[in-house]
């Protein structure tokens, strides 16, 4: 707490119109299996300490690991911040917020420790290996406990602890000169709960071996456009690409180029860009998410976003810079991935909401058309409207009936195109984890959520051999 107020005191001193503090530590264990062996063992932590300074409308950044040794080099970033704000035409200015007081503890049901994820790594190595097909396995347990402080010169004061726990599983089969792999990523907000009793990870390990050595023996697709029934898992990958950077403000103002940095419909507020059973949320109040936060690292209060709504573009993600910008509330979007860096726009759990439809009903009213399972890797345009999407596995579709196996399936389409065609949602609503969404120069990496229902509409298949 003296570290931050000497940060707050110093900032004042020397008439920076804001400022605020993020102090931080991270405590990480994990473990690496593959072929049945420790590859490692990990135990570290991590503290430190990051300060945002606007000046005459100019932001200024310093963090550090020396939580006491921060003066002089917050000085020099003010000075900076002030030699910038001279040569810079518009000015940043902040949308109000109301300043909080608050400190959030979630707590975890099981408390991992480095014998429990190795003894449960271990198991789900030899249960994937069990499979005759199979030539490489790889399990990746992660827990990571996180307690951040903010503080800003408007007199919010915010402390957040929180653990999360991810596993990561690869099971690859190899047999008459094809090779095919399955992965999978379980957990969430929590401890060793989320991957045993929200899901049984055991149950996983064995099934993405089976698929794995299934698809050994599957065939590919030649191009067709057709109807697609996306699997919830799919569509997890296809609404953080195309749905949600689209939504990040600083993308939709072309102030965040990198990493495929456009927005597809910048200046396309209250247009119609899907069917009407197309609507999109991004929500950190979702508790089991691994994007969930009670606020965000600007201090704003976490709540629920409809960024479409029956297919009309209704909410971006937004700072507290942006909000000002559109005239609007800032609504908690900004994270950084740690006191080492200055917050962006991220999603926190973005997701097409849940229909009516079951699976079984969408594929019953398919004559011909696809079932496409699992998500696998993205390509993209700058803009996010022209997508390529590969899945793990895909079934053809006869006569309202799912039929054979199909490997090395790429999905494609154009946003608006494929959002249109949409006509059926389902009720199997779910949310999964993603561990890695990049952004930002220096890059960014960032834990979250995205998911939704199955979904039916039309796009293009094609094997990718």
């Amino acid at each position: 707490m003296e570290s931050i107020l000497r940060a707050l005191q110093i900032a004042q001193d020397y008439d920076c119109s804001y400022c605020d503090v993020r102090t931080e530590t991270v405590r990480k264990q994990g473990v690496l299996v593959e072929n049945g062996l420790q590859e490692h063992i990990s135990k570290k932590q991590e503290e430190g300490i990051g300060i945002r300074i606007l000046y005459d409308g100019a932001w200024g950044f310093y963090s550090t690991s020396y939580l006491q040794e921060f003066e002089d080099g917050l000085v020099d970033t003010i000075k900076a911040a002030k030699l910038a704000s001279q040569k810079k035409k518009k000015k940043t200015k902040l949308a109000n917020n109301v300043a909080a007081e608050k400190t959030v503890r979630r707590t975890m049901k099981k408390e991992p420790t480095v014998e429990s994820i190795t003894e449960i790594a271990l198991e789900c190595d030899r249960m994937i290996r069990a499979n005759k097909r199979i030539m490489k396995s790889s399990v990746e347990i992660l827990q990571t406990f996180t307690s951040r402080y903010f503080a800003n010169s408007e007199g919010s004061r915010i402390l957040q602890e929180f653990s999360d726990l991810t596993a990561d599983l690869t099971a690859t089969a190899h047999q008459y000169g094809i090779t095919q792999s399955i992965s999978r990523t379980e957990g969430g907000i929590g401890g060793l709960e989320t991957i045993t009793d929200k899901i049984d990870i055991f149950e996983v390990s064995d099934q993405i071996a089976k698929k794995a050595g299934q698809l050994l023996d599957a065939k590919t697709v030649d191009e067709d456009r057709s109807t697609v029934v996306m699997n919830p898992d799919f569509v997890a990958l296809l609404t953080h690409e195309i749905l949600g950077h689209p939504s990040e403000a600083d993308r939709v103002l072309g102030r965040e180029m990198a990493w495929a940095g456009g927005a597809w419909w910048s200046g396309m507020l209250g247009c119609q860009i899907g069917s009407s059973a197309l609507n999109v949320i991004d929500d950190p109040t979702i508790e089991d998410s691994l994007g969930w936060y009670e606020f965000d690292d600007e201090g704003v209060k976490a709540k629920r976003k409809q960024l479409v709504k029956e297919g009309v573009l209704s909410e971006h993600m937004h700072s507290r810079e942006t909000a000002y910008d559109f005239n609007v509330e800032p609504n908690a979007s900004m994270r950084a991935t740690s006191y080492r860096f200055m917050p962006l726009i991220r999603m926190s759990c973005t997701c097409i909401e849940g229909g009516t439809w079951s699976q079984e009903e969408m594929i019953k009213d398919v004559k011909h058309g696809y079932l496409i399972s699992d998500m696998k890797i993205p390509s993209i345009d700058m803009r996010r409207h022209n997508w390529s999407i590969s899945c793990q596995y895909a079934n053809r579709i006869e006569d309202g009936r799912i039929t054979e196996l199909l490997r090395d399936v790429i999905v494609t389409g154009t946003a608006q195109e494929f959002f249109r065609s949409i006509d059926a949602c389902g009720k199997d609503f779910t949310v999964r984890p993603i561990t890695n969404c990049g952004k930002g120069d220096p890059m960014q990496q960032m834990k979250m959520g995205n998911g939704g229902p199955s979904i039916r509409g039309i796009a293009t298949v094609k094997s990718t051999t």
